[in-house]
Formats: structure tokens, C-alpha cells, sequence
């Protein structure tokens, strides 16, 4: 039996919903990146000074892959707590702990103070930075999918994922600056710990903001389904992990497929590109940071825009034109970076920024109507952060190894096409999910024999005892 439809809540309360996942998303953005960038800029010099230069990047590239690996863990445990306690508590402990990190980076020692156990302590707390990231994207982008209504529903979803460039334009900015402002020899010395320092600050802000906001009415009609069957003695309802398992394992397998070339490209783009910039092309790290601070204030303002078309056209179609588009300009991205010019370097991190926005805008309402609502917590985050672990962890390993094997652009291309062509062909065995009422898709399992068989991919019924129904 499907919950009753919600009405969607006022728009000065879905603002302020929608306020509340962005604040948070950013701010473990801006964590997230922020790592990611110093890993390139300089990591390999505190933490691995031992090192050939290239390989003391493919070293702390290596700690910045450790994080995407305690992804699917985050995912998991966030997810089953998600999905029986609820969106809100979750997401609040999710952004203390990634604050938390982030600001015991900035006040670690390195190499030259403690030796070897510096790099130690520095990959622990990513792995709690990645712990705490697998589990705060899935109940930000529900917290937002299930208070508003179907027919909007990929424009204000897409507001979450905006944090993602909002996090890199406030953790490219602030490292644009310091490196414009300060000596390298400063900013190596002590300069880098500021913006790490900083995330107290905006945790703190953040916090303040989550805190205002309720549970979504979505979840909360679905736990009161869910106690009314446990009242009638009903069969116990099966942990959310197995019930994604058993009745979302195909919309899991499209959610992996459809996170690659979103996943790869953005860390190709904006963390490699620091690499590639500095290296093969041999312009400055000021110049790389400008050139993704500028891409990304546009990726920023475009994903409402590609969530916005979702909603007219479905999710499908918009998805594949980030997939295919980011795919044809992999070639001419990295032509146009070997042209040394701080103009061509713009225009290949923009293009390449626009195309992804196209499959991050829609991803967030498109992953969120594939799962029930006991299970959709546990359903978004498995396929999301499962996928990161093949996809966005080893991106910037990989193709930092592929650059020092081959001294050429082309295998990373040809990487990032391999890529796209999987999400393509994950896209076109999805099935178009746009202006499903998520009240609707009540697929949880009773646990008896006489359930309802699924229908489909993306719900089955979800048949109350007698005695519960009565109720």
C-alpha cells in the first residue's frame, strides 16, 4: 500500500530545505576538493619529500584515492541508519565528522616533524573525510527530492548538487589566493593549513543552518506505515541493504554505470588538470587555479539550469547529453591545454565543467525516484558511492600514471571515452523515472510469502497483512 501523497511545502519552507542541503553539500565539498588540490599542489613535498617529484604526486594522489574507498562504507552505514532513523540526524552527524577531519589536517604535522607517521595520520583522517562524504550526498539530495513536489522535483534536487562546485570554487579560491598573496616558500611552510583550518568555521555555519529543518514528510508517512505493520504483528521488515538487494539490484548496476563518466571526468578535469596544467603544459599553479575557480562559478550556475530541462524533457535525455558531449571533448580539452594559454585552458576546463553538469544536475532526482522510500536512503548511496571507488578514486592516480608511462594526453582521452561510452550504454537501460510521485513508490518488503510481486525496476507493491490494513 503506498503512503498518501504529501503536498509539496511552501516555497519559503522548500528554500529553506533546499538552503540547508546546500550549506552542508558545500561545505563537505570544499573539504573533499580541498584535499584533492593540495594533494596536487603540495602534499608530495610535506608528506613525501623522499620522493621523485611525479611520484611523490602519484603518492599523495594514492591518500587522496583512500578517501573514495571508505565511500561505499559511509554509504552503507549512513544509508541503514538513514533509512530507519531518519535523513536529518544523519546528515548532522555526517558534516561533524568531515569538519572534523578537515580541521585535524590543518593542524597535522608533517614529514620533516614526525617522519613516516605523518603520512599515516594524514591518509586516516581522509579515510574519515571519505567515511563521512559516502553518507552525506544521498541524505542531502532526499532531504530535498522528498519535499518537493514531481514536477519540479529535478530543479530543486539539483540545488544540492551545486555544492559540489561550490566547494571547489570556495577551496580553489581560497588556495588562489594564498598562493597569489603569500611566497611559495610561506604558503608550503605553513600558508596550506589555512583553508583547512577554515572548514571550522563553515561547519559551524552549517550546522546551524541543518539544524532549522524538519524530516522530509516522505519518510516520516513511511515510518508510520512501517510501525503500523510492526503494531500488527507483521513480519519484520528486512534490513534496507538486503531489500535494495533484492528488489533495486538492477537500478543499483544503472546508478554505478551512470556515476563513471560523471565521476572520472570531474576529477580529470579539476584535480588532474592542476597536474597536467603545471607539467606537460608548463603554466603556473596560479594560472591552473584561476582556470578552475572561473569553471566552476559557471558549473555552479548551469546545474539548476540542466535540473530545469530534466524536468521538460526527463532525466534520460539530458544525462546522455553530458555523457556523450563529455566524451567528443576529451580530445580538443587537452589540445587546447597544450596551447600554454591561460584562454584555452578556460575553455577546456568550462566545456568540459558544462558537459558534466548536464549528468550531476538530473543525477540527484534521477537516482532518488529509482528507490523506495525505506530503502532509498541505502538505494542512492550504494549505486552513487559503490561506482566511486572504480571511477573518481583512482581517476587522477591513473591518469597521472598513464601521462608518466606514455608522456602524452591521448590514453587519458581514451580513458575518459571508455567512460563515457559505459555510462551511455547504463543510461539507455534505465527507464525514464521524470514526475513520479515518490509516495508512490512504496516497495518495502514485509517479509511474508504473499507479498506482491515487483512490477518493475523501480517499485513494487507493497501489500500491508489484513490486520494492518484494517488498522
Amino acid at each position: 500500500m503506498a503512503a498518501p501523497a504529501t503536498a509539496p511545502p511552501p516555497p519559503s519552507n522548500l528554500r529553506r530545505i533546499v538552503a540547508a542541503s546546500l550549506v552542508g553539500t558545500t561545505v563537505e565539498w570544499y573539504d573533499f576538493f580541498l584535499y584533492g588540490s593540495a594533494a596536487a599542489l603540495v602534499f608530495n613535498k610535506l608528506f613525501f619529500p623522499d620522493s621523485d617529484p611525479l611520484v611523490g604526486t602519484l603518492l599523495s594522489f594514492l591518500t587522496y584515492a583512500v578517501g573514495f574507498a571508505a565511500r561505499p562504507l559511509g554509504a552503507l552505514v549512513f544509508g541503514h541508519y538513514g533509512d530507519r532513523l531518519g535523513r536529518k540526524k544523519l546528515l548532522v552527524l555526517s558534516l561533524l565528522m568531515m569538519g572534523g577531519a578537515t580541521f585535524a589536517i590543518g593542524l597535522l604535522p608533517t614529514h620533516a616533524t614526525i617522519g613516516s607517521a605523518a603520512p599515516v595520520l594524514l591518509t586516516v583522517l581522509r579515510l574519515v573525510q571519505g567515511f563521512a562524504l559516502g553518507g552525506e550526498w544521498g541524505g542531502a539530495v532526499l532531504l530535498v527530492s522528498e519535499h518537493g513536489d514531481a514536477k519540479r522535483r529535478g530543479f530543486w534536487a539539483s540545488w544540492p548538487q551545486t555544492g559540489a562546485p561550490a566547494g571547489q570554487l570556495l577551496a580553489t579560491g581560497v588556495l588562489s589566493a594564498l598562493t597569489a598573496l603569500m611566497s611559495e616558500s610561506s604558503f608550503e611552510a605553513w600558508g596550506w593549513r589555512i583553508p583547512f583550518l577554515l572548514s571550522g568555521v563553515l561547519v559551524i555555519l552549517g550546522l546551524w543552518i541543518r539544524l532549522s529543518v524538519d524530516e522530509s514528510p516522505v519518510f516520516k508517512a513511511a515510518l508510520a506505515q512501517a510501525e503500523l505493520r510492526k503494531s500488527a504483528s507483521a513480519p519484520a521488515e528486512k534490513m534496507p541493504l538486503v531489500a535494495v538487494l533484492r528488489h533495486h539490484w538492477r537500478d543499483v548496476l544503472i546508478a554505478m554505470g551512470a556515476r563513471m563518466a560523471e565521476n572520472i571526468s570531474y576529477y580529470v578535469i579539476t584535480a588532474f588538470i592542476l597536474v597536467y596544467a603545471t607539467t606537460a603544459a608548463d603554466l603556473s599553479k596560479q594560472t591552473a587555479l584561476n582556470a578552475v575557480l572561473v569553471a566552476s562559478a559557471v558549473h555552479f550556475a548551469v546545474i539548476p539550469l540542466w535540473g530545469a530541462l530534466s524536468d521538460r524533457v526527463g532525466r534520460r535525455p539530458v544525462y546522455l547529453v553530458g555523457a556523450i558531449g563529455v566524451g567528443l571533448w576529451m580530445f580538443p580539452f587537452f589540445a587546447l591545454i597544450d596551447n600554454q594559454s591561460f584562454g584555452s585552458l578556460l575553455l577546456a576546463v568550462t566545456v568540459g565543467l558544462i558537459f558534466h553538469g548536464a549528468m550531476y544536475a538530473p543525477q540527484a532526482a534521477f537516482f532518488s525516484e529509482m528507490f523506495a522510500t525505506r530503502m532509498r536512503y541505502s538505494g542512492a548511496s550504494i549505486g552513487a558511492q559503490f561506482s566511486s571507488v572504480a571511477a573518481g578514486a583512482p581517476a587522477p592516480l591513473i591518469a597521472t600514471a598513464l601521462l608518466a608511462d606514455f608522456g602524452t594526453s591521448t590514453p587519458i582521452s581514451l580513458y575518459v571515452i571508455a567512460a563515457a561510452l559505459i555510462t551511455v550504454v547504463a543510461i539507455l537501460c534505465a527507464k525514464e523515472t521524470r514526475n513520479r510521485d515518490l509516495s508512490d513508490i512504496e516497495a518495502g518488503d514485509p517479509g511474508d510469502a504473499g507479498e506482491t510481486p515487483r512490477t518493475d525496476s523501480v517499485g513494487a507493491q507493497d501489500e500491508l497483512p489484513a490486520e494492518a490494513r484494517k488498522a
